[in-house]
């Protein structure tokens, strides 16, 4: 089928295809945690999982620059064919990754008595929560490194190594969390060690595909960084700051929405919990277009190709559209059964199918921050990025401040504001200046020596 689609659209396909399959895989581990942990004897060991879980995703997730930035860097390399950047593309954001792993575990110490502060959980899934936390940061290296190669093979236009090493890392997390909670009966610390072995296990493949990939591109050979390469890490890092406060302000509305849903009833909380849960899902599926996004639009802005960047906008559109569509016309027709799947409690079940015209909206007001986020990483256009994040942000905030006396529909009217206002800001730019600001002042890899 693919064969018979113009190149470009086959371009796009390539790379978004199989990251969507591999990232919608992602869930499944969480519903396996859950349900491993769910049928030991006390509820304090999932809440202890569910605490220290999210603790850690938080972390890794402002993180998630690493990959995006190495992304959008080695696929302008790549389109510039310049194999001595695309290396040091690689050992520059390894040497970034390992720095702030480093960080990480030097700091652990400081950040559950930080949690114990701010929780108001029991003291039993306090503890539960420290076991998992203290176990799993051990992963950091190995976790913030796989995030570089995810990226850099992205960039390279190979989609099949990273959806190769999630499958392995899931896969393998499932399988060794059965073992060592249902087998050797390590409760907490046998899910956290589950992920940790998980994590260098597929940082292990991953260089063994590195290596692969570095003789079929024919790369510059290796060699340490030297004193001229490390000059490029303060570009790096600005580069880094900037989607690092993006990513944070992201983070942020759905904290706030947790939060600020939870003051409204359990009924609530709960059934924002599930409706949040579809809208993951739709975010997982997305990611794979806006994967394609950067890796294509960094291959032309590399190139400095206009014309192509034109045909990527109305292809990457397309698709968009038309997967946000499937997930709107999705929840309208099957939104009251999807619920009924994660929740058998009336009550939350009736509040959810309330609020689900909102998750209905959704896919369509932010399919278009999705996408436009892809192409602008891409183009490393990290500073508009984060602009128009602070100003979606602040949109957020109005929004809800503004009519917060409509309850959960406030906060479900604020999100979706949010969504529709980091669109516009990214494309308003574009529909000004077209395919050419992408280029204009770029922090372009060929620029950086």
């Amino acid at each position: 089928m693919l064969n018979t689609l113009h190149p470009k659209q086959k371009q796009v396909l390539l790379i978004a295809l199989p990251m969507i399959a591999s990232n919608l895989t992602i869930p499944l581990l969480s519903l396996v945690d859950t349900a491993v942990v769910g049928h030991l004897e006390h509820a304090w060991y999932l809440g202890g999982v569910a605490l220290g879980g999210s603790l850690i995703s938080l972390l890794f997730l402002l993180l998630g620059f690493l990959r995006m930035s190495t992304t959008g860097l080695t696929a302008q390399a790549y389109g510039a064919r310049d194999s001595k950047a695309q290396r040091d593309c690689l050992l520059q954001a390894g040497l970034v990754a390992l720095l702030l792993a480093a960080l990480l575990l030097l700091l652990h110490p400081l950040v559950l008595p930080t949690v114990h502060l701010f929780s108001q959980a029991s003291s039993e899934v306090l503890q539960q929560a420290a076991i998992y936390f203290q176990v799993r940061i051990w992963s950091a290296p190995a976790a913030l490194l796989n995030m570089v190669l995810l990226g850099w093979f992205l960039g390279l236009h190979n989609a099949r190594y990273p959806m190769w090493l999630l499958l392995l890392n899931q896969s393998l997390n499932i399988a060794l969390d059965l073992l060592f909670v249902l087998g050797f009966g390590w409760k907490v610390a046998g899910v956290a060690a589950a992920s940790v072995i998980a994590d260098y296990s597929t940082l292990l493949v991953g260089l063994i595909l590195v290596r692969r990939m570095w003789q079929q591109q024919q790369l510059a050979p290796f060699q340490w960084l030297q004193l001229k390469q490390l000059t490029g890490l303060a570009r790096l890092f600005a580069l880094n700051r900037d989607i690092f406060i993006r990513s944070l302000c992201l983070q942020l509305v759905f904290v706030f929405i947790a939060f600020r849903g939870a003051s409204y009833g359990d009924a609530i909380v709960a059934a924002n919990a599930v409706l949040i849960t579809f809208l993951m899902l739709v975010s997982y599926a997305l990611d794979g277009f806006a994967y394609a996004a950067e890796a294509t639009t960094g291959k032309a802005v590399g190139a400095n190709d206009r014309n192509d960047l034109q045909d990527l906008f109305r292809i990457l559109a397309g698709w968009g559209l038309l997967l946000a569509l499937l997930f709107s016309a999705f929840f309208w027709l099957a939104g009251p059964q999807l619920i009924a799947l994660l929740t058998s409690i009336v009550e939350v079940r009736q509040t959810a199918a309330d609020f689900l015209p909102w998750l209905i909206a959704l896919p369509l007001l932010a399919v278009w921050s999705y996408l436009l986020d892809g192409i602008y990483i891409g183009a490393t256009k990290a500073k508009a990025m984060r602009n128009s994040m602070l100003l979606s942000f602040a949109g957020f905030i109005i929004s809800y401040t503004t009519l917060q006396s409509l309850g959960n529909h406030a906060l479900w009217f604020a999100l979706s504001c949010f969504m529709l206002l980091r669109g516009i800001t990214l494309a308003w730019p574009l529909y000004r200046a077209g395919a050419g600001y992408l280029m204009s002042e770029n922090e372009n890899i060929k620029n950086k020596s």
